[in-house]
């Protein structure tokens, strides 16, 4: 496989911004779990209480924090491979 400098440098510039990219995913996904409301007590939570309460139909605010909460750890996932292929 031949590679050509300049696509080295462009792979060196990104491993370079990798490590803060994922700092500031995290820092978002922690955030947006933080941030996510349940409806169960502290006893559903270790599988007791309302069984019903984990399934609810989200709408406004709540459904888009939820869909950016998978976008945000998907992208933190493939960044991780990134960074993991290229050191």
């Amino acid at each position: 496989m031949v590679c050509s400098y300049g696509t080295m440098r462009g792979m060196a510039a990104i491993a370079g911004v990798l490590p803060y990219v994922q700092i500031v995913l995290s820092v978002l996904l922690v955030a947006a779990v933080l941030l996510q409301q349940t409806g169960a007590s502290m006893g559903g939570a270790f599988g007791g209480d309302n069984f019903s309460a984990g399934y609810h139909t989200r709408r406004g605010a709540e459904k888009i924090l939820f869909y950016s909460t998978i976008i945000l750890s998907v992208s933190l996932a493939v960044l991780a491979s990134l960074a993991f292929v290229l050191h």
